[in-house]
């Protein structure tokens, strides 16, 4: 995020201003320079100085105006003012008029709008959570009755039976949410499912959306939204299948929770502006948790403000993978959700001429044109483009795109695909390195088979098809293979990395979940974050006095790092490696043994305050280099040390959140070439103690500019509790050096 500038801390200033315009009038404004264009500016205040809502609206008016001359150029400038959850506003301002609201008193910081982009029959169960559970986490949350999932992204389809509200209660009392209606969605699209919708589009220009076939409501467009919302607390569907793939029984991850729509995404992306409005207004409408799909460096700035309120925040950590250092969302305020596979594949049977059987990938379900042998077309790498796909050679064909130079994109597989269908192909075979995006292109195309193929069944048809003079080739309908015979989780090839390039000394991404072709009410993918938004919701609804930090310890520390055979998760990548926590954090998420953790690392969120104001530019007291350094001390369910010269000590303090009379033992797994010491090595714990603090030293056994390295540390109870942390490190000579080569 690049912040135009730095300001003052927050203070009541709404007297100051009047009192400025009042003296000086419309002579105090900064006029336009000639020909300066006026951009979307968000100024951020901090905290609120009023209670009351309107007041706050009231001076952000006064502020606007001490610069632009007037309280109606003003009101006219504002397109959104925050208000309920942290005080600002965004307006239409040139650059000089930006750079002067900075110098105001009470401006913590003031920078341009950006757009930011969007990144379950079996998931539930391959978590533990199957839906007829009868003793297990969610029959003890009661399936997350009553709890409330804020969800920001491009809206809901309300008519999908994950909606239905049969059964559901009123929302509680505390709920101020509103249901507002627009293009295609009255106010009676809400229910008690679905208990409050808004939509935000003052920002953009409103016929550009129109034309695109966008509705001007809560209504989503693209389906993206929908998915997000059913995954993490879409009600118990039956009988569902895409198509007849992947059938079974549909459900979200709290089933009976309330679902908050805000729209504040749209076909062209997300404005800053417009999500910033969309968290303070979850914050003013009560919900319990929040999910946002959206991708953001740090995390936006108003979710500190609903962790700070008792609010879990949770967001994706990417899908820049599989290279370092492109881990989004890394404030440490967020649970910030890594993607991995489950135990599912689609295995489709490709035929060749001579009776050969290969397989690749596919969701292939057009039955009407399977089995059927066709004509084998086969292009190289370049000439796999959409000249060739539009040409008549296409027409009555199976394309084989034999790619050796490059992974095809999304959109070129997108645009590959739609044009084969245009132009009447009967199949469309590609290369193609494993990415995990099975669904993302898929969909364009359900009339034909698309299949993905690795290198070496893409030879054998280069093999066949180079010494037959007639080479055919048909595809047969894919097919659902689930369980113990497919190893995993893995860690999805697309799902970002850490270490963190911002904060390297908090460990990220946090946890990882499912995100590879989920089905849930709109079949698209990667919805790993609305798993995590549903276990933090049945958690919560078991646990309601927990605090943020609480919730995102108990889902860390009970995380494992094994697959379902019992061996070390892999991650997906080129080539494939063992994965290790900058691939999935503390590991893949265990919601069951989340609900009773033993110990928890809590953090009072005031802990956070002072870093808060280092990232949005408003600390005047310390230095952020030193606050930085601290983040080494603050109580998180991890430990990273990217620059260990000689030795290092870490504090930790962990909460009994079990029986009362207890001994922990700490049971060490050191970095490679690193010496790791705990004091005490036991914990003891009683009525009267419940929660207790330890050091861990941290030792490089030789000076060298070395990588990173993983280790862990757990805490055990003899029983079945075993609270572990992950742990990075990396020794260093100099502070300063670059591993770019």
């Amino acid at each position: 995020m690049g912040f135009f500038g730095f300001g003052s801390a927050p203070t009541a200033c709404a007297l100051i201003f009047a009192m400025i315009l009042a003296l000086h009038g419309p002579c105090f404004a900064l006029p336009e320079a000639p020909g300066e264009a006026k951009e979307l500016y968000i100024v951020y205040l901090g905290e609120r100085q009023h209670e009351d809502a309107d007041l706050v609206t009231a001076s952000h008016h006064t502020m606007l105006a001490t610069v632009l001359g007037s309280e109606e150029l003003a009101s006219e400038s504002i397109v959104y003012s925050y208000k309920h959850g942290f005080s600002g506003f965004s307006a239409m301002l040139t650059e000089s008029q930006a750079r002067n609201i900075r110098g105001l008193p009470g401006v913590a910081s003031v920078w341009m709008n950006q757009m930011h982009n969007v990144v379950t029959t079996r998931s539930w169960d391959f978590m533990g959570l199957p839906y007829n559970q009868t003793n297990g986490l969610l029959a003890h949350a009661k399936m997350g009755e009553g709890i409330i999932i804020g969800v920001i992204d491009s809206g809901i389809w309300p008519e999908s039976p994950s909606f239905d509200d049969t059964g559901y209660a009123l929302p509680a009392a505390k709920w101020k949410g509103i249901c507002q209606s627009g293009m295609s969605f009255r106010a009676k699209s809400c229910n008690r499912k679905i208990i409050g919708a808004r939509w935000y589009a003052d920002d953009f220009n409103k016929s550009q959306l129109e034309a695109a076939g966008e509705f001007l409501s809560p209504r989503d467009f693209d389906g993206h939204g929908t998915h997000v919302a059913s995954t993490a607390a879409g009600s118990v569907v039956r009988n569902v299948s895409f198509y007849g793939l992947a059938s079974g029984i549909a459900q979200g991850g709290a089933p009976k929770a309330h679902i908050a729509v805000y729209k504040a995404c749209w076909s062209i992306g997300c404005s800053e502006a417009t999500i910033f409005k969309a968290i303070d207004d979850a914050i003013h409408d009560g919900v319990d948790v929040l999910s946002l799909s959206i991708l953001s460096p740090t995390g936006h700035t108003p979710a500190f403000h609903a962790v700070m309120k008792g609010i879990p925040v949770i967001y994706a950590a990417g899908n820049d993978g599989p290279y370092t250092q492109t881990v989004n969302s890394v404030a440490p305020w967020l649970l910030t959700v890594a993607a991995s596979t489950m135990d599912r594949l689609f295995p489709t049977v490709v035929t060749l001429g001579d009776g050969q059987t290969l397989v690749g990938q596919s969701l292939f379900v057009g039955t009407r044109k399977a089995n059927q042998f066709h004509t084998l077309k086969l292009y190289y790498n370049d000439m796999c483009n959409l000249t060739i796909a539009n040409s008549t050679d296409v027409k009555g064909n199976i394309i084989l795109c034999f790619n050796l130079n490059a992974i095809f994109t999304t959109t070129q597989l997108v645009e590959l695909a739609t044009a084969l269908v245009k132009s009447g192909g009967k199949g469309f075979i590609f290369t193609q390195r494993s990415s995990d995006r099975l669904a993302t292109w898929q969909f364009q195309a359900l009339t034909i088979p698309i299949v993905s193929v690795d290198l070496e069944v893409a030879f054998r048809i280069h093999q066949y098809f180079s010494t037959t003079q007639s080479p055919l080739v048909k595809v047969s309908p894919s097919q659902t293979t689930t369980g113990r015979g497919i190893p995993a989780p893995k860690m999805a090839a697309f799902s970002s990395r850490g270490p963190s390039f911002i904060y390297p000394t908090v460990l990220k991404p946090d946890v990882a979940a499912p995100g590879v072709n989920i089905l849930a009410a709109a079949p698209q993918g990667h919805q790993w974050l609305a798993h995590v938004s549903g276990i933090v919701a049945l958690l919560k609804s078991l646990h309601p006095d927990w605090s943020p930090a609480a919730l995102k310890s108990a889902i860390m520390t009970t995380a494992h790092i094994t697959d379902n055979n019992g061996l070390p998760l892999v991650a997906d990548a080129t080539p494939n490696k063992i994965a290790d926590p900058f691939d999935y954090g503390a590991g893949f998420v265990n919601p069951t043994k989340a609900s009773d953790p033993g110990l928890i690392y809590d953090i009072d969120p005031l802990d956070y305050q002072m870093l808060f104001n280092c990232m949005i530019g408003s600390n005047t007291n310390r230095s952020c280099t030193a606050i930085e350094s601290s983040l080494f001390d603050l109580n998180l369910p991890s430990i990273a040390i990217p620059n260990l010269k000689t030795s290092q000590t870490i504090s930790r303090t962990v909460t009994n959140v079990g029986q009362p009379d207890v001994v922990y033992k700490a049971f060490l797994q050191p970095p490679a070439g690193i010496d790791m010491l705990v004091k005490p090595k036991m914990l003891v714990f009683d009525k009267n103690t419940r929660s207790q603090c330890f050091k861990v030293t941290f030792k490089a056994r030789q000076k060298f500019q070395g990588d990173y390295t993983f280790g862990s540390l757990a805490w055990h109870d003899g029983s079945s509790h075993w609270v572990r942390i992950p742990i990075a490190i990396r020794a260093v000579i100099e502070d300063f050096y670059s591993t770019v080569s």
